[in-house]
C-alpha cells in the first residue's frame, strides 16, 4: 500500500486522468469514423459489437489501475520514441495497421466477404481474448511502456506469460490483429493484418538491443526464456 501511495504521488492523477479520458475517447471516435465511413452506412453491426467489446473491459481495466498502478497508464500514454529505429519501425505499422482496419468496412459495403454470423461472433470472442492477454501482460509487468525504454530501477520480468516468451505482448497483438478483421466481417482484410508479424520482428530486434545493453539481468533472462514470440520456433 505505501508503493502504490507513493507512486500514485510521483503520477499527477487529475492530469493522467483527462489524458486518459481525452485520449480513450479520440480512439473510438477515430475507430467510429473509420468503420462507418468506409461501410458507408451506420448499419454495420460488426463495427458496433466491436468497439462494445473493447470499450467495456478497457473502462474496467483503467479504473483498476488507476487505483492500483497509475503509473503504467501513465507509461501507456506516452508515444514519443526515443530510438531513431523505433521512429521508422512506427511508421511502417502505421500501413498494416490502416488497411487491416479500414478494409472491412468497405468489404461490408460492396460484399466481398461472406462471414457467417457464427464466425463473426468467434471473431469477437477471439478479439476479447486477445485484449484480455495484453491486460495481463500489463498487470503482471508494470514496466509495459508504449514505447522502447528502461527506465531507472526497471526489472527484468520472468514470470507469468514472460516464463514463455521474452515478448507476450506482441503475441497477443498479433492475435487482436487477426481476430479484428475477421469479427469486423472481413476474410481480406486478414491478409494485410498478417504484415504486422514481420513489423514487430523488426521491433523485436531492435528493442532486445536497447534491453541488452540498458536492462541489467535481462542476458541472463534471454538464457533462461530462449523465444522471443513464439515457442519452439523463434
Amino acid at each position: 500500500m505505501d508503493e502504490i501511495k507513493r507512486v500514485s504521488e510521483e503520477v499527477d492523477i487529475n492530469l493522467l486522468k483527462r489524458i486518459v479520458i481525452s485520449r480513450f475517447s479520440l480512439v473510438f471516435f477515430i475507430m467510429g469514423l473509420v468503420f462507418f465511413l468506409s461501410a458507408g452506412t451506420l448499419k454495420y453491426w460488426e463495427g458496433w459489437a466491436y468497439i462494445l467489446t473493447l470499450s467495456v473491459p478497457m473502462i474496467i481495466f483503467v479504473v483498476y489501475m488507476f487505483k492500483h498502478d497509475p503509473k503504467l497508464l501513465e507509461r501507456r500514454m506516452r508515444t514519443k520514441e526515443k530510438r531513431k529505429e523505433q521512429k521508422l519501425i512506427q511508421k511502417m505499422g502505421i500501413i498494416p495497421f490502416l488497411l487491416a482496419f479500414i478494409l472491412p468496412g468497405f468489404d461490408k459495403r460492396f460484399g466481398w466477404s461472406d462471414v457467417p454470423l457464427p464466425v463473426t461472433i468467434a471473431g469477437l470472442v477471439m478479439v476479447l481474448v486477445g485484449y484480455l492477454m495484453t491486460l495481463y501482460v500489463f498487470i503482471t509487468n508494470t514496466y509495459a511502456s508504449r514505447v522502447v525504454e528502461v527506465e531507472k530501477g526497471q526489472k527484468v520480468i520472468s514470470t507469468g506469460p514472460y516464463a514463455l516468451v521474452r515478448h507476450p505482448m506482441y503475441v497477443a497483438v498479433i492475435f487482436f490483429y487477426i481476430s479484428s478483421t475477421i469479427a469486423l466481417g472481413s476474410y481480406w482484410a486478414a491478409i494485410p493484418a498478417l504484415l504486422i508479424i514481420p513489423v514487430l520482428v523488426v521491433r523485436i530486434n531492435d528493442e532486445e538491443k536497447e534491453l541488452l545493453d540498458n536492462l541489467e539481468g535481462y542476458k541472463e533472462y534471454t538464457s533462461k526464456t530462449r523465444y522471443r514470440l513464439i515457442p519452439g520456433i523463434w
